[in-house]
């Protein structure tokens, strides 16, 4: 009996990218794969978005992990490289740096090897992680066009901080900023542009520009604070499944799990699910978290264990051994299951451990 599994639906993952295409009809799309594709497998992720123009990765072992995969699009290297002996490797599988610092740009103009690929050029518009100040973009075109990089293909790039909040003047403040910046470069060099993520696609089509950076809401999550996917049209690509392994007929007055977290007040059926934080499944989720079983929706109780967690069937239960679970994904949001673990729903996909087995689906 298969106990955890992680089915990955493909044709959500692409309906989920036409309702970008849908709300950036002349944006390019760079599709984010990072993380082992939040979850979900960069490689099968990757395959199935054949529609996006380019994608993007943190670290360079993901890029070539795509190249050996035979992936030929555009590969952005949204961090750039952290090693200057990665110059050479990022040359010859032909990827797309994105330069956001001095230290990148001078082991550049030195390495003997230096990449062909258009550059993406970072800068920082308010959020103060990464990127050039708005008086250093200049000065590093400049030294760009002197190494032969073609500026009308450059991409400047900009992220922002707060855009998951409606209203957050932080924004407004961000995307002025970057316009500016852009406008000022602008005059003598045609620039490509690019700022909006997910949240951004959603909210902001002033922000869409040339390019757009969709991640999460292709996984079918909403990157919206305090909402749902399917508010935005957004189906999950995830369904976490499991199954009961056992279902014990409890007195009221019984403790449940690891430190007698929870007390039951009648009579009831506990249910033990082959799930855990072993498996990725959030160990801080709080008595009450959504479990989905039989077409029911029932509690979470007791602290989350390695490989088990306990759920309350209640008294009167048909439940048996065996009986398909699901954590989140279709019939539970995965927001909800966030929402009840303090945390955020890219945390909980992208912890997903080696154990649980990926099913890649179409339908």
């Amino acid at each position: 009996m298969k106990t955890a599994v992680a089915e990955i639906n493909l044709s959500a993952l692409n309906h989920n990218l036409n309702v970008v295409i849908k709300h950036c009809p002349n944006s390019k799309i760079l599709a984010v794969c990072k993380a082992n594709g939040y979850g979900h497998g960069i490689v099968e992720v990757a395959t199935a978005l054949n529609a996006a123009n380019a994608y993007g990765v943190a670290r360079l072992e993901e890029a070539i992990e795509l190249r050996n995969a035979g992936i030929t699009k555009p590969i952005v290297l949204l961090e750039g490289f952290f090693n200057t002996q990665d110059i050479a490797l990022i040359a010859k599988h032909k990827i797309t740096i994105c330069l956001q610092n001095h230290w990148q740009l001078s082991q550049l103009e030195q390495a003997q090897i230096k990449p062909s690929e258009p550059l993406w050029l970072k800068v920082d518009s308010g959020m103060t992680r990464l990127g050039f100040y708005h008086h250093e973009v200049e000065q590093a075109l400049s030294r760009l066009e002197k190494l032969n990089y073609t500026i009308s293909e450059t991409v400047l790039s900009s992220h922002f901080a707060c855009a998951d909040e409606l209203d957050n003047p932080l924004t407004n403040s961000q995307l002025k900023r970057f316009n500016e910046i852009l406008a000022t470069h602008s005059k003598q060099k045609a620039l490509q542009a690019s700022m909006a993520n997910s949240a951004a696609v959603l909210t902001l089509p002033e922000a869409h520009f040339d390019w757009v950076r969709p991640g999460i809401m292709l996984y079918g999550i909403s990157p919206m604070l305090y909402s749902h996917a399917d508010e935005y049209q957004l189906k999950p690509v995830m369904t976490l499944k499991s199954k009961l392994i056992s279902v014990k007929k409890v007195p009221a007055g019984t403790y449940i799990g690891y430190g007698a977290r929870w007390l039951t007040q009648a009579e009831t059926h506990i249910g033990v699910v082959a799930i855990g934080y072993g498996d990725g499944y959030p160990r801080h989720a709080k008595d009450g978290t959504p479990v989905y079983i039989n077409g029911r929706i029932v509690p979470l109780v007791g602290r989350v264990s390695m490989d088990m967690i306990t759920v309350d069937l209640g008294q009167d239960c048909q439940d048996k051994v065996g009986d398909a679970v699901t954590l989140w994904g279709e019939n539970l949001p995965i927001e909800l299951v966030a929402e009840n673990s303090d945390t955020i729903a890219y945390e909980l996909v992208c912890q997903i451990t080696q154990r649980v087995e990926k099913h890649y689906i179409n339908q």
